[in-house]
């Protein structure tokens, strides 16, 4: 299994996160500001704790139950124009650092009238990789063909991932299992990794779906590389694409979709590539979490 270059979006940030970070930049002035009277008024006493910022993060309660009851969470988050719902109930508390901005402390939990089937969904197995991607050709709706050159699982979820989002991770349970697969357009010109991040809590995978709809870059999986024998090259780094990311009951599926030679056109098509292949393998994946496919095979 081999991990390659994360990429960056097309297009312009994410007016979202960038909304996000102005607001964080704004809160950490006002906190100096108050620190610098503090310590003129008390006269060199020890520097109190920095405050922590608390942002209730919108989205909640009803939103996430009937969401649960129809097996997908959320919709497709897009980068280009900020995630396309808010995410479920959580309560991000972000303390400020330095170089880097620090992983914020999220707490998400779910909702008192949760589907009363959630419990039995939730104690079927995660999904397996020869479930999630049953298949080494896939056909989508709209006739378009695609490979699968490469596919790679694994239970140490921080390989597969920015430093950032396993640190995410530490604050609720251990990813479950991380599948990743590798998929080839007709032509054998784009590259696109999707990968299944399962966990064993609904609260887990929100609290990862949320950070990544609001920092795509920061909080993402990486991408695969092509082995050798798919004759493919290897994304140079630092090439533009498109990342997508959905969420069902238990799991965040994720798409990164570039070019194989770091090409910055065909956005639209390299877009209209990663989401139907995004949906595809949601779609595989919420019929085995809404307990619609079986757990042999």
């Amino acid at each position: 299994m081999t991990f390659g270059d994360q990429g960056f979006p097309y297009g312009p940030p994410d007016p979202y996160a960038q909304f996000t970070a102005e607001q964080h930049r704004i809160e950490q002035e006002r906190i100096a500001q108050e620190r610098i009277e503090q310590e003129r008024i008390e006269q060199g006493r020890i520097r109190r704790r920095r405050r922590n910022r608390r942002a209730a993060v919108a989205g909640i309660g009803a939103v996430l139950v009937a969401a649960v009851a129809a097996g997908v969470v959320m919709a497709a988050g897009d980068d280009g124009g900020g995630p396309a719902a808010a995410p479920p109930a959580a309560t991000a508390t972000a303390t400020p650092s330095g170089a880097r901005s620090a992983v914020p402390s999220v707490d998400a939990s779910l909702p008192s009238d949760a589907p009363s089937s959630l419990p039995s969904l939730l104690a079927r197995p995660v999904i397996r990789p020869e479930q999630a991607f049953p298949s080494k050709s896939v056909r989508l709706g709209d006739g378009s063909r695609y490979s699968r050159v490469d596919l790679a699982t694994t239970t140490d979820c921080a390989r597969g991932m920015s430093a950032e989002l396993a640190e995410l991770i530490q604050q609720g349970e251990k990813c479950s299992r991380l599948t990743a697969a590798l998929f080839t357009d007709a032509d054998r010109r784009s590259q696109v990794t999707v990968t299944v991040l399962s966990f064993a809590r609904v609260e887990d995978a929100s609290r990862v779906f949320m950070m990544a709809s609001m920092d795509p870059v920061t909080y993402q999986v990486v991408s695969l590389d092509p082995p050798p024998e798919a004759g493919l090259p290897t994304v140079p780094p630092g090439s533009a694409g498109v990342f997508r990311r959905v969420m069902t009951v238990r799991s965040v599926v994720f798409a990164n979709g570039q070019w194989g030679d770091g090409s910055e056109t065909g956005e639209a098509e390299l877009t209209a590539q990663t989401e139907g292949l995004l949906k595809h393998v949601m779609d595989t994946v919420v019929a085995y979490e809404d307990g619609e496919a079986g757990e042999s095979g």
